[in-house]
């Protein structure tokens, strides 16, 4: 069968002397691999279409597993991320993030939207922390385990939030805090930031101004809450937590 999709790039992988299989993370099919026949020559005219970040065009053959790229074309090449260390360690933990959490042909147009929004805010020099946290809530609230931040995990209440519980997956308020000793004071900054990485749509981020300690504790309790819930072990971000431990 013949595709043609618009697709991001977000992973690629040698494959013989000269090509290369190339994850794609299509609105229409969600994630699909083809090969791309002869790009790592010189002469190659696929082969920066097959860059890492790239948003294109691409039209493959598919019969089985993988597809075989046919033509393709270049819609946002993203070359800023690509120049700076900070921005493509960000977008390699969002890709990574994708393929590691979408299943094959998942087709999830709104998480599609979100990937690509991702990438130009990074582009665009938006804050790297909280556009990665917005797109972890996406694929979090995708897999099914939103936390909750409207009402109280134990009693019910939609009273103030006093903590939040990883193990119990959201906010407790403060006559049930004790049910989680090890929970999360939670700050009306983090809060606020909580509901709105749930709400808001990625193409809506504006720049925005958040304190470091409000950022620190955030990054924190993501972070917990990704490995109690989820559970991946990622590679793009062990290299981020070494460009923070050596302040790169």
């Amino acid at each position: 069968m013949q595709y043609r999709v618009q697709g991001i790039v977000i992973r690629t992988t040698d494959y013989g002397e000269g090509n290369k299989i190339v994850t794609l993370f299509t609105r229409e099919y969600g994630k699909m691999g083809v090969v791309a026949r002869g790009v790592k020559k010189v002469k190659s005219r696929y082969g920066s279409t097959v860059q890492l970040f790239t948003f294109g065009d691409y039209s493959f053959f598919k019969s089985g597993g993988l597809g075989t790229l046919n033509h393709a074309e270049i819609i946002e090449a993203f070359h800023k991320i690509r120049e700076d260390l900070h921005k493509a360690a960000h977008a390699s933990y969002l890709a990574e993030l994708t393929d590691r959490m979408m299943g094959d042909q998942e087709g999830e147009p709104f998480l599609f939207d979100q990937m690509k929004a991702s990438l130009q805010a990074i582009q665009e020099d938006k804050d790297l922390q909280i556009i990665g946290h917005l797109y972890e809530m996406k694929m979090l609230m995708h897999a099914g385990y939103q936390p909750e931040l409207e009402q109280c995990v134990v009693c019910g209440q939609a009273a103030e939030p006093a903590v939040f519980s990883i193990g119990l997956g959201g906010m407790m308020c403060e006559r049930c805090r004790l049910r989680d000793p090890q929970a999360f004071p939670l700050t009306p900054g983090v809060y606020k930031l909580l509901r709105l990485f749930v709400r808001m749509d990625v193409r809506c981020l504006g720049q925005i101004d958040v304190k470091p300690q409000t950022k620190t504790l955030l990054k924190e309790m993501m972070r917990a809450y990704f490995d109690q819930h989820v559970g991946l072990r990622l590679k793009s971000r062990d290299f981020l937590d070494q460009m923070d431990k050596y302040g790169v």
